[in-house]
């Protein structure tokens, strides 16, 4: 019996190593964008904090920056006459002042502003406008600048013990001259020439001494002056036979020091004030100083609180 068989075709071997380069490779692309997620979602959470973070520190800047800010002080001269003061702050103004020189201290309206603008005379000569600005933070702003105006009457002022010397100078002759202390009836001084220096007694205490000169063309200079009064201090030397000196010295302020130089040597002094603490008990002051054999010229300097002095010159043989 013929036998029939059945032969069926081979089947393709499958590829090993195909197979797996291409499931390698899929599983390769699921992995990349994966990571490639992971990073995106890193940078972009990165990217909002260093945007939070910068702004945070701009914001801080910004106040750091405002809360150390100062009022800012501006002067202009408009005129040769005339300046413009201009004070500006990023913050309310508390306090704003400025005066001439030592003059009396001029206050303006501030108080809750945040900037002022005020217009002022420039004085006759050289001198010095202080101005002074503090905001509701108590930041403080100075300013200090020296201003010259040549005028047709210059009046300068000159400490002279107890006095105080007006010395005055016109392009023109003088007048007449009035001054008067604080608030107090003016007193009239004739001048009729192109200069003058006249000496006024300073009163006890803090005052203020107001100068007005006027010349022939009626033009008038008027210059303030704080001065406080003071007392020279008394001195009185005797001796108590031939062995001391007797010094008796006294002040309503207080004594302050002593000085001694004997036959021109080398000065000594006392110390009151380390001595005697308490001012009310040097007031008055008694001290004895030897004599020596021989010539002694003795010079007495005596010094009060306010440091006004009064020298006295005594000569003893012995």
């Amino acid at each position: 019996m013929n036998q029939i068989l059945s032969v069926e075709p081979p089947k393709p071997k499958k590829d090993k190593k195909s197979k797996s380069t291409m499931g390698n490779s899929s599983g390769g692309v699921i992995e990349i964008e994966k990571i490639v997620r992971f990073f995106a979602i890193v940078l972009i959470v990165f990217g909002m904090i260093m945007i939070g973070s910068g702004s945070y520190s701009m914001y801080q800047g910004s106040q750091t920056g405002n809360s150390q800010a100062k009022p800012t002080i501006s002067v202009k001269e408009i005129s040769e006459t005339q300046l413009e003061i201009e004070i500006s702050h990023n913050s309310p103004l508390q306090r704003v002042t400025y005066n001439w020189n030592n003059d009396e201290i001029v206050e303006l309206e501030a108080e809750g502003k945040k900037s002022i603008n005020q217009t002022i005379e420039i004085p006759t000569g050289e001198n010095t406008l202080n101005i002074y600005a503090v905001d509701e933070e108590g930041k403080e702003t100075n300013y200090s600048r020296q201003y010259t105006k040549q005028g047709d009457i210059s009046i300068e002022f000159e400490l002279d013990g107890s006095n105080l010397n007006v010395i005055a100078s016109g392009k023109n002759e003088l007048s007449y001259m009035t001054y008067r202390w604080d608030e107090e009836e003016e007193q009239k001084v004739d001048i009729n020439n192109i200069e003058v220096e006249y000496s006024i007694e300073i009163p006890m205490g803090q005052h203020t001494l107001t100068v007005s000169i006027v010349d022939v063309n009626n033009t008038m200079e008027t210059k303030k002056q704080e001065v406080k009064g003071v007392t020279r201090p008394t001195v009185e030397v005797t001796t108590d036979g031939s062995s001391n000196f007797i010094i008796k010295a006294s002040d309503e302020s207080g004594i302050q020091r002593i000085e001694f130089v004997l036959n021109d040597g080398t000065p000594g002094v006392v110390y009151c004030d380390k001595a005697i603490p308490d001012v009310e008990q040097r007031k008055q002051i008694e001290i004895p100083y030897p004599i020596q054999d021989g010539e002694n010229r003795l010079e007495i300097t005596v010094f009060n609180e306010d440091g006004v002095s009064t020298t006295k010159k005594v000569m003893v043989n012995k």
